[in-house]
């Protein structure tokens, strides 16, 4: 079993120095180069062009990046994160969630749910298009990692140049994490508030969108119950799983998880999570627990601080501005890229079977 407790010099264990640090502690950033896709594409992403390329890196190296809940490329961590990878030769996709930037009105009744891969698919194949030489490192934050870890164990093609995948504080399944949810441990219940009080804005900033080809009275009775929701899983149940026709809260949430599909990838994976995530309960970490115990592929990082995309690093009032969350992703996908450098091409792939004797041979 490959399960790595450590502890990052994290002096940052208040809930609301972390919420406050995420909104404005990362602000020490370059103005990135970017290409912005999707007004004529089924998604909406960001393409941030390498900066100075380091000699650990393969020839041409791609970050694909999946924020989490409601978030896009314009939130701090991922800016910082993004330009972190860049400064050290990757180039860096980032999805933006179908609803989440302010700016960009939906072209369809529909936006971004737990664990639907279509946007992230496509992003991925424009990737793959655009730089057909490209490798690809796979890194999801939060429900990112949910959509990540799905996106690859649905089809084995989807693992087709992809040097390894991060996952950073995700949850494995909807449906187990929703009894938790309602706990006040770690003020769980008061954080599934916030998130439902965001989801509210974000549908409601869409509504003519989501609602505009529903009758008079559907659209009442839809917002009525999307105005007295108080957590997630009435948002999800009254309005989220009816974009792909879930005839339940249970069946969106089953078929939303990565826990079903995450056993099929077999690129390297690491999974990382905080034993003091407010949004993760430890039960749900018998999921990375047990995987890691059964596949080699697989590395479970628990740190004991660290909180939900966190691990702030320093003082309280003056943390450093990358996290040893960055740090730890770009110094794997480096230790990655180097290993696949100076692996023998017969276990690289690139030989036959036969080959592979003969050369031992």
């Amino acid at each position: 079993m490959r399960c790595l407790k450590t502890s990052p010099s994290i002096l940052l264990k208040c809930h609301l120095s972390e919420f406050i640090l995420n909104q404005v502690g990362r602000d020490i950033l370059t103005k990135n180069k970017t290409n912005r896709l999707g007004k004529i594409l089924s998604f909406c992403s960001d393409i941030f062009l390498i900066g100075k390329c380091l000699p650990v890196l393969l020839d041409d190296i791609t970050m694909v990046i999946c924020p989490g809940i409601g978030n896009h490329s314009e939130k701090h961590y991922i800016r910082t994160f993004v330009d972190y990878a860049q400064k050290d030769g990757y180039r860096c996709a980032v999805l933006n969630h179908l609803g989440a930037l302010p700016n960009i009105e939906l072209t369809s009744p529909r936006m971004f749910t737990y664990g639907c891969t279509w946007e992230f698919a496509a992003m991925v194949g424009y990737i793959k298009r655009a730089y057909p030489e490209t490798q690809l490192i796979v890194v999801g934050f939060s429900l990112g990692g949910n959509i990540v870890c799905k996106f690859l164990g649905e089809n084995r093609t989807n693992q087709e140049r992809v040097l390894c995948c991060v996952s950073v504080c995700q949850g494995y399944s909807a449906l187990r994490a929703q009894e938790t949810f309602l706990q006040w441990d770690q003020f769980r219940r008061f954080y599934n508030f916030l998130m439902a009080d965001n989801m509210k804005k974000i549908i409601l900033s869409h509504r003519h969108s989501l609602f505009g080809g529903s009758s008079v009275k559907t659209i009442d009775t839809e917002l009525s119950r999307l105005y007295t929701a108080t957590s997630l899983m009435q948002i999800d149940d009254s309005i989220m799983r009816k974009f792909h026709g879930h005839s339940s809260l249970k069946e969106y949430y089953e078929k939303e998880s990565c826990v079903h599909y995450i056993h099929n990838v077999n690129v390297p994976l690491l999974l990382v999570n905080s034993a003091d995530d407010p949004l993760v309960h430890d039960s749900l970490l018998t999921i990375p627990r047990t995987l890691s115990a059964k596949k080699q592929n697989v590395i479970f990082a628990l740190t004991l601080h660290g909180g939900h995309l966190g691990f702030f690093e320093g003082a309280v009032l003056f943390p450093q501005p990358l996290t040893w969350m960055d740090k730890v992703i770009v110094g794997y996908a480096n230790a990655i890229c180097q290993w696949k450098k100076q692996k023998p091409p017969c276990q690289s792939g690139q030989l036959s079977e036969g080959s592979c004797v003969e050369e031992k041979d």
